[in-house]
């Protein structure tokens, strides 16, 4: 274990799918306080055979989830294009690493590109530059923590918008209709005059 990940209550991992680079942010949660533990890349590009890639991610994602102890694991969903070659790929890449965390039983959660960029940016349609500047701002890092790399800010985003998305306090859900509403509440309806 990282001795960064101590007297944190959480700790949440993002991850930014790729096959020639895949991005990791890890958070450090108190209460709503969130603070960078670390950032960065597994370089993918220089194997040349799509399985090794895959065996790589396996190993590197594996080996993070064992070095930072993640209570959760939150993965940017592949986006839809037109190539479905790269679509499966992707694909493939993201549940590889789903299983490596999933195989320490550490729960997992997905969310879209444009949520990712709403709830950091404010705006679904931000781009990657525009994201990184925010989580600069949000997370108070300095020049130096930037990565060149904007996949490591996107899985950072990732893990970012995990924490809003679970401290959202939940709203109880009502009756779809009012014949559920009665069936449930049968003190509720008036006895028939006569």
């Amino acid at each position: 274990m990282d001795e960064k990940v101590r007297g944190y209550e959480r700790v949440i991992m993002g991850i930014d799918p790729g096959t020639n680079v895949m991005g990791y942010g890890v958070l450090g949660v108190n209460g709503k306080k969130t603070e960078v533990i670390v950032l960065g890349v597994i370089q993918l590009s220089k194997f040349e055979s799509h399985y090794k890639r895959l065996h790589r991610i396996f190993e590197r994602v594996s080996g993070l989830a064992a070095q930072y102890l993640p209570d959760e694991v939150a993965l940017e969903a592949p986006f839809f294009g037109k190539n479905v070659q790269s679509m499966l790929k992707l694909g493939r890449a993201q549940g590889v690493a789903m299983a490596a965390v999933l195989s320490r039983d550490i729960p997992v959660a997905e969310y879209a590109p444009r949520t990712i960029k709403m709830a950091v940016t404010g705006n679904g349609q931000a781009s990657k530059e525009q994201v990184a500047n925010m989580l600069k701002h949000l997370l108070h890092m300095t020049d130096d923590q930037m990565p060149k790399l904007l996949d490591a800010t996107d899985a950072l985003a990732v893990a970012l918008t995990h924490f809003y998305e679970t401290g959202k306090p939940e709203v109880a859900k009502g009756p779809k209709s009012w014949a559920e509403f009665l069936a449930k509440n049968p003190e509720r309806l008036a006895p028939r005059r006569k």
